[in-house]
């Protein structure tokens, strides 16, 4: 007989929408080990302002790649993965269930679809790509691949350099990379997944609400700290995480603590706007979503 597939339980869904909470919840009733899917959460320098789970919550439960990367580490998507894969077997090997967490839909794209088998960019190329303004860039995205350009907004720095110096080092299109998909854990484990899609008036008052209290609970001393460092560059992940800008600005009189609040507050709701459409039409279809709260309510989706 074929041997049953590993279970792992995912929680998803955009920022602010009770994901840790419900993942600590579902960790104490059945022996979980809770695993990040956060881009931002991944840093040792961004406890408060990337919404991390307390140190009293991490006693409560075992928890694994979060923290776990100085600022001035480079990281990616592909790496995620693959530390991933690695606190799922400790999981199982010790007997717990593993419990994906997190909004970053890349970290859970790559971890279940597996990787695009991109070769290594020439330095140089990236070196060139990295240098150019997001218009300039996304203007030459347009020249050498027209559908990654009309794909990506032309403000997205990111996906715009990453698009243009994947087809410029490689001759070939980003898109056409990541149908050759390979390594992904979809087909190997037993996935429960539930997709947190609450009222958007209620994330939005729980947006606002959690960056005032992150302002009280050390962020602005996080952001002070992290910008005294001469080892991480302007353009660094860690340095684009919301909050860090605009307390920022606040730190340098450049503006007032009003204005940092109320830009910071605007960015996580759009953050949480895009992340919300992302997860309501990219993963499967079969997928649960939800719009409750009630965290008694959501555990009953994994058996609870």
């Amino acid at each position: 007989m074929q041997e049953a597939k590993p279970p792992v339980a995912l929680i998803a869904g955009p920022t602010a929408s009770g994901k840790s909470a419900l993942a600590l919840a579902l960790a104490e009733a059945r022996d979980g080990t809770i695993i990040n899917a956060d881009s931002a959460q991944v840093y040792a320098d961004l406890r408060v302002l990337s919404a991390r789970p307390s140190a009293e919550e991490e006693a409560r439960a075992p928890h694994r790649l979060f923290g776990h990367v100085d600022g001035a580490d480079s990281y990616s998507a592909p790496r995620w993965a693959a530390d991933a894969r690695a606190a799922i077997a400790e999981a199982h090997r010790a007997g717990r269930l593993p419990i994906l967490v997190g909004g970053t839909g890349l970290y859970l794209r790559t971890l279940l679809d597996g990787i695009a088998p991109v070769p290594e960019i020439d330095p140089e190329v990236r070196a060139e790509v990295r240098a150019l303004p997001v218009a300039e860039a996304h203007a030459a995205l347009g020249e050498r691949d027209p559908e990654a350009a009309a794909r990506l907004r032309p403000s997205d720095t990111t996906r715009v350099a990453r698009a243009l110096e994947v087809v410029r080092s490689t001759g070939r299109p980003l898109a056409a990379w990541q149908a050759e998909r390979t390594g992904g854990i979809g087909d190997r484990v037993r996935l429960t997944p539930l997709i947190l899609l609450p009222d958007r008036d209620w994330l939005t008052a729980r947006i606002d609400a959690r960056f005032e209290a992150m302002l009280e609970s050390g962020a602005v001393e996080e952001v002070r700290t992290l910008l005294a460092r001469s080892d991480i560059g302007e353009n660094a992940p860690v340095r684009r995480a919301i909050g860090v800008r605009e307390i920022g600005d606040w730190l340098a009189g450049t503006s007032t603590r009003e204005t940092a609040v109320a830009r910071a507050q605007a960015a996580t709701r759009q953050y949480a706007k895009r992340q919300y459409t992302w997860f309501r039409r990219q993963p499967p279809p079969e997928w649960p979503r939800t719009a409750e709260t009630d965290m008694n309510t959501n555990l009953l989706q994994f058996g609870i």
